[in-house]
């Protein structure tokens, strides 16, 4: 059963200000490590909801698909300083897979 905390996992530049706001933050510089992270994180089954700067979520994105399929954790890609777009692009894809149309980017 999940108690409903929050964790960020990334960069220590980027997730030490989560930290300050009461998160559980996990440093990691590359897939490798957030894997292992993130892999024991679930297996805790404490987390709610779990923050992968973008950088590092864009290097493991069939392991974030695997865990799109369970209802908890929620994992999502958190922009950085500079970001790469993948944060975005998977918010857009989890929208139109929700509602069924892309309310965000849709200039028409």
């Amino acid at each position: 059963m999940t108690e409903g905390k929050i964790a960020v996992i990334g960069e220590k530049q980027i997730v030490t200000a989560f930290k300050a706001i009461g998160f559980d933050t996990f440093f990691a510089d590359n897939a490798l490590v957030t894997t292992d992270i993130l892999r024991n994180l679930v297996k805790e089954n404490t987390y709610a909801v779990i923050f992968i700067t973008e950088d590092v979520a864009s290097q493991m994105s069939d392991t974030l698909e695997i865990l799109k399929s369970r209802s908890y954790p929620i994992v999502v890609p958190l922009p950085t300083l500079t970001p790469n777009g993948y944060g975005m692009e998977c918010i857009k894809k989890d929208v139109e897979k929700a509602i069924g149309v892309d309310i965000l980017f849709n200039k028409d």
